[in-house]
């Protein structure tokens, strides 16, 4: 009897280790990609002519968000995706120590850039198995010079750029970026547990540069210019149904921005295309082939990524996620203006007239709290959980990343981290959208630079420009924010800007 009870005991327990096995097996692994200086039609799926067929596939298997915010800015949109929060310091908690936590092999290749808040034991070498890092802004090819302006890092340790492995040459960082990638899948693959691949590119920030085929391909595209372009991709994001109904064109506007002052005012005004000479257009022509050769080939690489997934019949059993860091970026950082973009001797900067164009239908750009810097596309393909070729129109923001993530891995936040209590989340959880349900939006959502600040609770949406006083938006009737109602509604304006004031301070 005794030993019918032991066996009986030890049946059960190897059925609930299996069980447990089994229930480990199929965790989703997740990859995060998020691209850089982007405007929301930049993309194919969101109504571009740039060739983007890979991120195309993930929507088409997937969900897009019709609105969805970042921070506005590169440093705050990964600091707050990252942590989910909008501001913290000591306690705040990565989304690669969330997935150790959950067991997962943590990867990491491309762009880190933190604000000061972020803890060190945040970055990159401390929380991701595998890790190439490099900080905030460097050139895609090595530059004449021999030396890229910003370092790169393998696991924390410098590496000299001859050291940098890459399978094609010359070397062009969207390329080896992916190369690290796939390596590390590879190993990722070998192993029992799942995987959280980070792949954050630097495409397309400045400086302009890009492979000579890729730049071939558009070359003559952009000679119709901006003007005809606008209403042209306005069109075409209305067909596919991923703008608000009553969503109309902004005017065409120049950066409003007096704090990042050009080297030229023609990257900061609006111009007509028809005022240009035929060789200004051929110039104008070039900068935008460039950028959209940047957008090509990064879209080439993610589509290496989606390929090594598949063969390895690891696909279907991902979570893939996109988005970008914020709006089109108009700031001149021209070191050489007189070299033409493309080359790796070429520091050119996108103007304000084609970030315009990015950023269609929507008004302003990066670092703005207007939606042209703060409006993002995001995609999520999740097979099995996630309806195929549709689209949400609950709002989303990336400090709802981290309360997703703990959701999908079905783990709890931790109560500290290296010692310190961890701050609480200032988001909440997308799954329920994920899974094609109502989510209880929350209170607010905040974007935008301290001088470019968005507030946005409800239908109502606060704004500030250059510092100066808040303009009010109704965004379910106004979504291009056209109409200021900051005199009609000053009761709004004062019970909105008081919230924030309350939210801010507990930051």
């Amino acid at each position: 009897m005794y030993n019918q009870i032991l066996q009986t005991i030890l049946l059960l327990s190897i059925t609930a280790l299996i069980s447990c096995a089994e229930q480990d097996s199929e965790r989703p692994n997740i990859v995060l990609i998020i691209a850089d200086d982007i405007g929301i039609s930049d993309i194919g799926c969101y109504g571009s002519e740039i060739q983007t067929p890979n991120i195309d596939r993930l929507a088409a298997e997937g969900m897009r968000f019709e609105t969805f915010y970042n921070m506005a800015k590169c440093n705050p949109t990964r600091s707050t995706m990252l942590t989910g929060l909008y501001k913290g310091g000591e306690g705040a908690v990565h989304l690669a120590q969330l997935t150790a936590e959950a067991g997962y092999y943590n990867i990491m290749s491309g762009k880190e850039h933190f604000d000061p808040w972020v803890p060190d034991y945040c970055k990159a070498e401390n929380v991701f198995d595998h890790s190439l890092t490099f900080w905030a802004t460097t050139e895609y090819f090595l530059p004449p010079s021999g030396n890229f302006s910003r370092p790169f890092y393998l696991e924390g340790k410098q590496l000299d750029p001859g050291e940098i492995e890459h399978e094609i040459s010359p070397m062009y960082k969207t390329d080896f970026i992916t190369d690290y990638a796939v390596k590390w899948l590879d190993e990722a693959f070998g192993k029992e547990e799942p995987f959280f691949l980070y792949l954050p590119y630097h495409s397309a920030h400045f400086p302009l540069q890009a492979r000579p085929e890729d730049i071939e391909k558009y070359r003559g595209k952009y000679m119709k210019g901006w003007d005809f372009m606008r209403p042209e991709r306005f069109q075409r994001m209305q067909e596919l149904g991923i703008l608000p109904e009553n969503a109309k064109l902004s005017p065409p506007e120049g950066n409003l921005n007096k704090f990042r002052k050009p080297l030229d005012p023609a990257y900061t005004e609006y111009y007509e295309w028809e005022s240009l000479s035929e060789l200004q257009k051929d110039s104008m022509d070039l900068e935008m082939a460039v950028f959209a050769a940047m957008i090509d080939r990064m879209d080439q690489n993610i589509g290496r990524v989606l390929g090594k997934l598949e063969s390895e019949g690891k696909l279907d059993n991902t979570i893939i996620m996109f988005l970008i860091d914020n709006g089109s970026c108009p700031y001149q950082t021209n070191k050489i203006p007189d070299v033409q973009p493309g080359p790796a001797n070429s520091y050119w900067s996108l103007r304000s007239t084609w970030a315009n164009l990015g950023n269609t239908p929507y008004r302003q750009y990066k670092q703005f709290g207007n939606e042209g810097g703060s409006h993002t596309p995001f995609i999520i393909r999740w097979p099995g959980v996630v309806e195929a070729n549709s689209i949400t129109r609950q709002l989303g923001h990336i400090v709802d990343l981290a309360p997703t993530f703990l959701d999908i891995m079905d783990i709890s936040y931790p109560d500290s981290i290296h010692g310190f209590p961890t701050i609480p989340l200032h988001g909440s959880s997308l799954l329920p959208v994920f899974r094609g349900e109502e989510r209880q939006e929350p209170d607010y959502f905040i974007s935008g630079m301290e001088k470019f600040r968005m507030f946005r609770s409800g239908d109502y949406k606060l704004v500030r420009v250059n510092g100066e006083e808040w303009e009010l938006y109704n965004m379910k009737k106004d979504p291009t924010e056209l109409e200021n109602l900051a005199s009609e509604l000053p009761d709004k304006v004062r019970e909105l800007s008081s919230y924030y004031k309350r939210v801010n301070k507990g930051f």
